[in-house]
Formats: C-alpha cells, sequence, structure tokens
C-alpha cells in the first residue's frame, strides 16, 4: 500500500514541503531514500521504540520511503513524527482519510513523546500557502506557529494524540492566538527598561538621540561602568515594530531554534556578541 504523507523542509528561513512517500511490500528491509542526512537514517530505531512502547509496531515487511523532492538535502530528526504517521496508515495499522491536508512535524523521544523543531513559524507559513488545513507539531512550538492565521495548527505531546485525532477520538483542539494583542502586551512591557538605568544622564542623552535619528553609537569605559546594560535597554526606546517587521524577526529566531514556549516577538532583539568575535563572525 502506497500512503503519501507530508512534512516540510527548513532552507535558511523559508520553508519547502517534503511529501514523504511510504510503499509496503512483500520482503524484509526499511530503505529511506531522497537525500537524509544520518539523523534521518537513524529515526528508524526512535520510531520502532516509540511505537513498540504505544501498543503499535514497525511491520517485518519491505518498507520503502521516499523523501520528494529527491535532490533536495534533508536533515535533522524533525521527520520522526511524519515517518512514523505514514507507517502506521500504509501499514493499516490506523485510518487517516484526511491524511493529505495537515503538514506533520516532530522528533520522537522512545517512549512516543515529542521534542520541539526549528523553523516552525516558516513551516507554517509555508502551509498556509500552499493551501493546507493544519499543522500538527509538538506542543512546545505551538505558540509561535499559531501565529499565523487561516491555518488549524495542533500541539501535541505524544504519537498518541496524533494517533487519536486521525481516528476521530479525542479531543485536540487547534491552537488560537490573538496575535494583535499578544503584539501589543509585549510593546508595553519589555524585558530590559530604559528607565531602569539611574544617573548617567549624559550618556543617556547620547543613546536617545542616537535612537532618535538612526545613528551608530559606540560606548568606551571601564569595566563595571554600565556599557551592556545601557546597549541592551537600547531597544525599549526604539520606535516599535512594525507586525512585518515582528513576524521576520520571529521567523529568524524560529529557524535558530531561540524560541522558548513563546510567540510572536514585538521587541527589538538585543544581540551581545564575545568580545573576541572576528569581523566574519559578526556579519
Amino acid at each position: 500500500m502506497l500512503v503519501k504523507v507530508f512534512g516540510s523542509a527548513v532552507f535558511g528561513v523559508e520553508a519547502t514541503t517534503i511529501t514523504v512517500e511510504v510503499n509496503i511490500d512483500k520482503g524484509v528491509g526499511y530503505h529511506l531514500v531522497g537525500l537524509p542526512d544520518n539523523a534521518i537514517k537513524e529515526s528508524s530505531y526512535r520510531i520502532a521504540a516509540a511505537l513498540k512502547n504505544n501498543g503499535y509496531s514497525l511491520p517485518v515487511k519491505k518498507i520503502t520511503i521516499n523523501m520528494a523532492p529527491a535532490d533536495l538535502r534533508k536533515e535533522g530528526s524533525a521527520y520522526d513524527l511524519t515517518l512514523a504517521v505514514g507507517i502506521l496508515v500504509a501499514t493499516s495499522q490506523i485510518k487517516a482519510e484526511e491524511l493529505s491536508q495537515y503538514v506533520i512535524m516532530g522528533e520522537l523521544s522512545l517512549d512516543g513523546g515529542l521534542q520541539p523543531i526549528k523553523g516552525a513559524l516558516s513551516i507554517a507559513i509555508k502551509a498556509k500557502e500552499e493551501g493546507f488545513k493544519g499543522f500538527i507539531l509538538p506542543i512546545q512550538n505551538v505558540k509561535e506557529a499559531a501565529i499565523v492565521e487561516g491555518l488549524d495548527v495542533y500541539g501535541v505531546e505524544n504519537v498518541l494524540q496524533v494517533i487519536d485525532f486521525f481516528e476521530g477520538r479525542g479531543d485536540l483542539q487547534p491552537t488560537l492566538i490573538d496575535t494583535q494583542t499578544e503584539f501589543s502586551r509585549t510593546l508595553e512591557f519589555p524585558e530590559f527598561d530604559f528607565s531602569d538605568v539611574k544617573g548617567q544622564e549624559g550618556i543617556k542623552r547620547c543613546m536617545e538621540i542616537a535612537a532618535a535619528g538612526g545613528h551608530n553609537i559606540i560606548l568606551i569605559g571601564p569595566p563595571g561602568s554600565g556599557k551592556t546594560m545601557l546597549a541592551k535597554r537600547m531597544p525599549s526606546i526604539l520606535p516599535p515594530m512594525t507586525m512585518k517587521e515582528a513576524l521576520e524577526t520571529t521567523k529568524i529566531h524560529s529557524v535558530a531554534g531561540k524560541i522558548k514556549d513563546a510567540g510572536l516577538m514585538s521587541q527589538r532583539p538585543f544581540r551581545s556578541p564575545h568580545h573576541t568575535a572576528s569581523s566574519v563572525g559578526l556579519v
């Protein structure tokens, strides 16, 4: 039996939809093709353990899995859940009539639990563009993906929740986030506020001028004089980001795996590279 499941690969900050084709035939063997890296090749061990620990199995048959387009390099462990669901449906262990309407991503633990993935927001944006109904992913990433309107985003904790969802059991509901409220809330309460700085009137005046005019500023002084403290609070006096800038910033942090249980980023980011970083490293 041949089954198609949909996942996604992130290149830079943009996502590309990946079609995972699972074919079950007579014989014995597990063949994974389509330029997968070592993390994906090792997925069979994680999938076998996760399914067995949840009352299902990796069948002793000839399993051929193709990740199309086959000429694109696939990386990371986020395809575990995609492959596992494809194998379950292809071997008739579960029924999933609406499988083709969802993008499925997630890294499996041996007990069937799910680990967070990178680039969830980019994947959600691409899924919406390509007309998918929903996106199933680990619950740790659900807030960033739920920013995308018009796409049902389901955060799951383990593989059993996904199985129950496709078989019409359980009470899994899409996560809804009011993006505008989330955007406004973090604007009013920045993590580091310029009003925290006491004294230092001269440098504060310089930083206000630099922020207002979009100028560069260099801070020179002995250790402990407050250079980093002032620099960290500079974003709180910059003009607020537009929604487009906030989405772009969130997308970059999502791909880098820097968003933990957070939704839309509305504060301008502060980066603190090490003082020994080279100019190439800074760029």
